[in-house]
């Protein structure tokens, strides 16, 4: 029997629990804070158990950790490393979603001397992206082509069907993650220069992105690109870029947001018995009165302009009182996003994923164009619940079952991973639409 431990039980572990528990010969052990979301993961599944954990006992996540074969982490990933070192303690395999930060890649040399391994960015962006970019650039060099460019783009988003806000984007979780990485510098190459966008400027960068048999949408930069050249060994390269797509638009509101303040995360005790028009004031040192005009003049826009007319919607003028569990601007502004940007029962959400290669062969060069369009099942799982769970979930079956054989830190970028997860996808019915033209 194999024994599966899930810690976590967020929004995105349904697919991957009803997954696990429908392979025959698992038990799924899924452990979270509240038991109750555990409990209805699981449901009335034989062999699936739920338990209450405070991931801080670490005596009760070794515990647990020792008693699995592989265990699947959907923790904040700060909590990586901690659950990554007691798997390799008690030579057991590891999952997660989340990309690899210094200190995971630092358990590397102990994983191969453990012998399992800790398999990580398995998700949808990352894992998704990088299982579908390999699979294409892996073919290009077998064919005797060169990538000379590369670009992708990923983004979350509402439905058209459920896209009735003025922002064009709804959260299904927590939006505070989602408004920090709006604070990200980044950095990419074009045309063998290396371009850096400062975390102030990042949504000022921005350009309209056509997306096969779907429409525009608009672009930016997503963090570092440049480590991707050795990720996928295309050194030689005169474009890489990643990037994350939002319906036009969200990128003129968010950078008057970024100048307004409001991505700060600075304690300010003066907020306690404001309303959001009486904070905004204090933000533009104005008075009640001449708010919106204030207002308008602060971000240097018209006062009937498109994002005066978003931050009104939002709320940020209005009367009514600041939540009490509010200390900074950003808390602010993710309550209020929440709140006012949340998906309703039945709406979908949509995951759009677009990669661009530019390959050069002796007699030709080819532009391959690879879209991947999701929608989220009304009533159901999202799509990113299923993105993000259903790799990892795929993954974490093929390794117990030896299929994927290999050991230390890894990420889905070698054929023995990206092609039979790929392929079950596929079965499922997620993957890509590839158009391919000669360019010259």
């Amino acid at each position: 029997m194999n024994k599966v431990l899930i810690l976590g039980a967020g929004l995105v572990a349904r697919a991957l629990v009803r997954y696990l528990l429908a392979q025959e010969g698992f038990e799924v052990k899924v452990a979270s804070r509240t038991l109750g979301k555990a409990q209805a993961l699981v449901g009335d599944a034989k062999n699936g158990s739920a338990e209450q954990l405070d991931v801080d006992n670490q005596v009760e996540l070794e515990r647990l950790i020792s008693e699995a074969d592989l265990s699947i982490s959907l923790l904040p990933y700060v909590y990586h490393p901690l659950v990554a070192k007691l798997c390799i303690k008690h030579k057991k395999a590891m999952v997660s979603a989340s990309y690899v930060k210094e200190e995971m890649k630092a358990l590397d040399t102990a994983a191969r001397e453990a012998g399992i391994v800790l398999l990580n960015e398995i998700g949808v962006d990352p894992g998704i992206d990088h299982m579908s970019a390999m699979q294409v650039i892996d073919q290009i060099k077998t064919s005797g082509g060169k990538l000379i460019s590369f670009s992708s783009y990923c983004g979350g988003l509402p439905a058209p069907d459920a896209n009735n806000n003025p922002f064009g984007y709804k959260f299904s979780w927590s939006p505070r993650g989602v408004i920090l990485a709006g604070k990200n510098p980044a950095q990419y190459l074009k045309e063998g220069k290396v371009v850096g966008v400062s975390g102030e400027d990042l949504f000022s960068h921005h350009w309209p992105v056509e997306i096969e048999g779907f429409g525009t949408l608009e672009g930016y930069p997503n963090r570092d690109s440049l480590p991707y050249i050795e990720t996928y060994g295309v050194h030689g390269v005169n474009n890489m870029f990643r990037g994350t797509l939002r319906y036009p638009g969200w990128c003129e509101t968010m950078n008057k947001i970024s100048e307004l303040g409001l991505l700060s995360e600075k304690e300010r005790p003066d907020l306690a018995g404001l309303t959001f028009g009486e904070f905004t004031g204090r933000l533009v040192n104005s008075a009640r009165d001449d708010l919106k005009d204030d207002l308008a003049a602060f971000l240097d826009v018209s006062p009937d302009s498109r994002v005066l007319s978003d931050l009104e919607w939002l709320g940020l003028l209005g009367d009514e009182p600041l939540p009490k569990a509010v200390h900074s601007p950003l808390d602010v502004l993710a309550e209020r996003m929440l709140e006012k940007m949340r998906y309703g029962p039945g709406e979908r959400d949509l995951l759009v994923m677009q990669h661009e290669f530019i390959a050069r062969y002796p007699d030709r060069t080819e532009k391959t164009t690879s879209t991947m369009i999701d929608y989220g099942i009304p009533h159901g799982d999202s799509s990113m619940c299923r993105l993000v769970g259903l790799p990892a979930a795929v993954a974490a079956k093929m390794i117990l079952r030896g299929e994927i054989d290999l050991v230390g830190v890894q990420v889905p970028v070698v054929s023995e991973i990206y092609e039979p997860v790929l392929a079950e996808l596929k079965q499922m019915g997620i993957s890509f639409d590839e158009k391919t033209e000669q360019v010259g």
